[in-house]
């Protein structure tokens, strides 16, 4: 499952004397044997001086996915293409007793109609360019990136005092730097045949790189921010930024680069999440002066326990079978109109993130402050004028609607 660190067109090349692999998981974490390898060969890359792995580690194309590697050479390819991909966890000022979930779910399922302003002042605000895709800001994209509505299901002690509130709800959205990203990600890997084994980040390319890798975490951040702006605009409510943590990024230290690829960058004190699946349970966590020995990272979410080919076949076999799962044990409502998507992104294909925070927390790497319940998890809806438009199309008669099945 998953793809070697060194398969593709562009091999990653390794050095002979492996750098440090610290584990932060215990027995109980689901580790794949794929992912281990592929950490042991990151562990070769030239510059690599520290790994740490979380309990979440997967197989990943360029890599394990839930690591923080210091290096010091620029390991473009670890990133990969969705640089700046985070998730920010926002406060609304609507009470969980006037919740109507029903109601919320019509009201997000158009949520990204909702206007976001002037593109190029809000670029212009962020310090950057105008022309960095302003017209896909406010937007997701596809994958396991979402928009999802949330109750506190438990609140520990000492999760007040930091604003969290068990009568609130809130918003977590999951998204990144979408096709700016990718662009450069693409440039860069097409520029650099020699990619493989890193960039000098003395060199010119390497600080190429890094100003642009910059611009897509900035874009990405204020990405996420737009969201829920959307979102809280068609729920008619206010917001506050609780946090606002990038996991797939490149860091400075005094000692290198630290990369994360599917690892939080986090700092001590500060709130992060760590999310579940749209069936199950997410976590608000305050890191510790502990995580200064998991390179400032831990996990951002359960982690991926089955590909996505893997799922197919699982669940979701028929309509009924995705209409369940769409739906989870609190009542919550997930708005996806690809049936691929769906199937994929259940519930199952991920693993366990109470074990996850649980082993972060036996690490003396985070405290939990709450869990929180999915209540409206928001993927992608159809356009309804689009599919309107369709219907009255003559091929699409003939051929009974089928590409448009709905749920």
């Amino acid at each position: 499952m998953g793809n070697s660190i060194g398969s593709g067109s562009s091999p990653m090349t390794s050095s002979a004397h492996p750098a440090l692999i610290n584990r932060f998981f215990s027995g109980s974490a689901w580790i794949e044997g794929a992912a281990l390898n592929q950490l042991d060969e990151m562990s070769r890359l030239p510059g690599v001086l520290e790994i740490a792995a979380f309990p979440d580690l997967h197989p990943g194309k360029y890599g394990a996915t839930g690591v923080a590697l210091l290096s010091s050479r620029l390991h473009p390819l670890l990133i990969g293409n969705d640089i700046g991909c985070g998730m920010s966890l926002f406060g609304l000022d609507l009470p969980l007793r006037k919740l109507k979930i029903d109601r919320a779910a019509e009201r997000l399922r158009r949520f990204e109609t909702q206007a976001i302003g002037n593109a190029a002042e809000l670029l212009t605000e962020a310090g950057l360019s105008t022309d960095l895709t302003p017209g896909a800001l406010g937007t997701i994209g596809g994958g396991n990136h979402f928009c999802e509505l949330q109750a506190v299901e438990e609140l520990a002690e000492g999760g007040s005092a930091d604003g969290l509130d068990d009568q609130g709800l809130y918003l977590l959205v999951h998204s990144g730097s979408r096709s700016l990203g990718a662009t450069v990600f693409s440039e860069m890997a097409a520029a650099h045949s020699g990619l493989a084994a890193g960039l000098d980040p003395g060199s010119e390319a390497g600080a190429a790189w890094l100003m642009r890798h910059d611009q897509c975490v900035a874009w990405a951040s204020l990405n996420r921010r737009l969201i829920a702006e959307r979102a809280a605009a068609a729920l008619h409510a206010d917001l506050r930024l609780i946090a606002d943590v990038p996991h797939n990024l490149v860091r400075p230290s005094d000692r290198g680069f630290v990369h994360y690829k599917g690892a939080a960058a986090v700092v001590s004190g500060e709130l992060a999440p760590i999310a579940g699946s749209r069936a199950s349970l997410s976590y608000v966590v305050r890191p510790s002066a502990g995580v200064a020995r998991s390179l400032d990272g831990i996990s951002h979410g359960a982690g991926r326990k089955y590909d996505r080919a893997t799922m197919h076949g699982r669940v979701g076999r028929n309509r009924s079978e995705r209409e369940q799962l769409l739906r989870n044990s609190w009542g919550g409502i997930a708005i996806c109109d690809d049936r691929s998507l769906v199937v994929e992104e259940a519930a199952s294909a991920y693993k366990d993130a109470g074990q996850v925070v649980t082993d972060l927390e036996n690490e003396s790497l985070v405290v939990k402050l709450a869990s929180f319940r999915p209540l409206v998890t928001f993927k992608k809806a159809v356009d309804e004028a689009e599919v309107e438009q369709r219907r009255r199309k003559p091929e699409y008669r003939r051929e009974g609607g089928r590409g448009h099945e709905r749920y």
